[in-house]
């Protein structure tokens, strides 16, 4: 990867475009904005490109989009490189990061160490100005704020967390020399993270105590490597791939969607079809499946009958099986973020790796040796790995102290519910726009395609403006109210407004629980986003 640019905290930095953050939604952004003629720079809090995969070290760390769909359609990157596996591992995303950077030559317009902690706007000067905690200074007229939506880690408030004398990691911050060997080893949390975690760890020599409050609903992810030859042919159909997966997904995927709803077909058809998608293994299953599993309760319990008979045939401890795919469903499946395992199942069922069930025995309390649970077992624990998720969607944002032109804090606006417009633009703050952030399709989509499509609308807004010589342009009330009514009216008619999850927030105590994403599709929100561009009807227009 490329040395990290110092930062001289004297130097102020101006641009017409500042951006926050170095991911896939940052780089885009910086690419196109220096397209149309834009001075454009970066703001990036880690040391390097990448966003969550600079940060994201953890052993079995890999992405759940599989090639090439996890990368951004630039033929110009992507015909000089070849992802090696079906679902890429973190080492290849930073890789593949450095190369993007390597082509695009996007380091001279970026500056690492830069964590944004105070973002004001000036409405007599029309510039907004961001200050870091390096102490440098900077400003724009314009701001894309691309903090992505999983950076701000969380850790519940354990009672006597601070007692514990031993080791604690959160996956996003992991140690480059942890010593795990002959090491007894908590994991709380079986989501994401903390899945792809024991996958690794129970092959090796350690002793896993893994706590569990609600199992993971866990899809085979299929992975194979790729040889370079059958990379290289499949590029000849990139267009197709990438067009299908950016226009005519609802998540950013291209898996072929089905046009039949539950009751249009016999048991047995389902029952079929449930083994090909299966097969198939990514999210197939959950993607390409009848469309009505997140509205029809039948539906929805057919398919996690399945599931769970699929589950339970990998697992012999029968304990164990109970726990992590009981027969009587838990919640409705698709309506928590899904994973995708690999051998997820058999590493749970190895001897050197136990169960604790929370739901029967809670934890209690953080001992200086490890962790006591409801029962008053105390489990004796060298390290303890909290992979308890984040403060998802919103949190980055407020950790910036984004102010409004009055002066208003975005966490205060939002104190009662989020308002934006299409997840991009948020009334009292012009000239500002939001990248993979609330009210979008955002953690329901595949990244990179949707990223995309933001990244063009906001450069189609500001050729407008441009055009316009308008200064100054903000979403007005109403049109933030009537996509926040929008964005409920769809989310009260899934199954996932049954079902507590980052998604709706509530996972966080004290958070609001609310809609965080568009839950209506990618289709959908660009329709709005298309007819949003004919006119500045929705906006507030300032010259």
């Amino acid at each position: 990867m490329p040395v990290a640019k110092s930062v001289n905290p004297e130097i102020d930095i101006t641009a017409e475009v500042i951006i926050v953050g170095a991911g896939f939604g940052g780089c885009y952004a910086l690419h196109e904005m220096r397209r149309q003629g834009f001075t454009a720079k970066i703001l990036e809090a880690g040391s390097d490109f990448g966003g969550v995969w600079h940060f994201n070290k953890y052993p079995g760390a890999r992405v759940d989009s599989e090639t090439p769909l996890y990368q951004l359609n630039l033929p110009e990157v992507w015909d000089s490189f070849n992802f090696t596996e079906r679902f890429p591992d973190d080492k290849e995303l930073r890789q593949y990061f450095a190369h993007l950077d390597k082509t695009l030559d996007l380091c001279k317009d970026a500056i690492f160490n830069a964590r944004v902690t105070d973002v004001h706007y000036n409405p007599t000067a029309n510039v907004w100005s961001f200050s870091t905690e390096s102490g440098l200074r900077a400003t724009s007229q314009y701001a894309i704020f691309a903090s992505g939506s999983t950076n701000k880690a969380y850790i519940p408030n354990f009672p006597h967390l601070e007692r514990y004398k031993g080791i604690m990691v959160h996956p996003s911050v992991w140690p480059k020399d942890l010593d795990i060997k002959g090491k007894k080893i908590g994991i709380i949390g079986q989501g994401a993270s903390g899945l792809q975690i024991l996958q690794e760890l129970a092959k090796q020599d350690c002793e896993l105590t893994v706590f569990i409050r609600n199992p993971c609903t866990a899809f085979p992810m299929g992975q194979r490597s790729i040889p370079c030859n059958e990379s290289e042919e499949l590029k000849n159909i990139y267009d197709g791939i990438f067009t299908k997966a950016k226009y005519n997904s609802a998540s950013g995927f291209a898996y072929n969607s089905c046009r039949v709803s539950y009751h249009d077909v016999s048991k047995e058809e389902r029952h079929q079809q449930y083994e090909k998608l299966w097969a198939r293994g990514g999210y197939a299953f959950l993607t390409s499946i009848y469309q009505d599993y997140n509205i029809n309760k039948e539906a929805n319990a057919e398919m996690y009958s399945f599931w769970a008979n699929k589950v339970r045939s990998r697992i012999t401890d029968p304990v164990k099986r109970d726990i992590v795919a009981p027969l009587k469903q838990f919640q409705w499946i698709g309506t928590k973020r899904p994973s995708l395992e690999v051998d997820y199942y058999e590493m749970l069922d190895r001897p050197n790796v136990s169960l604790v069930d929370l739901k029967s025995t809670p934890i209690k309390e953080f001992a200086g040796n490890g962790i006591i649970t409801r029962d008053n077992n105390t489990h004796e624990l060298d390290i303890v790995i909290v992979a308890t998720g984040y403060d998802s969607v919103t949190g980055s944002l407020y950790d910036m102290n984004i102010h409004d032109k009055n002066g208003v804090l975005l966490q205060k606006k939002w104190q009662d519910g989020i308002r934006t417009y299409l997840g991009m633009m948020v009334p009292g703050l012009p000239n500002a726009f939001f990248l993979y952030g609330p009210q979008a399709p955002t953690s329901l989509a595949n990244g990179p395609p949707f990223l995309e499509l933001q990244v063009e609308w906001v450069t189609k807004f500001l050729e407008r403006v441009k055009k316009d010589a308008i200064q100054a342009v903000e979403v007005s009330d109403e049109a933030a109210e009537g996509w926040g009514h929008a964005s409920s009216q769809v989310f009260q008619m899934l199954l996932h407004r049954e079902t507590p999850s980052w998604w709706n927030g509530a996972n966080i105590p004290g958070k609001k629980r609310e809609p965080l994403v568009w839950f209506g599709g990618i289709p959908a929100w660009w329709n709005e986003c298309s007819e949003a561009l004919k006119d500045w009807s929705k906006f507030t227009v300032g010259n």
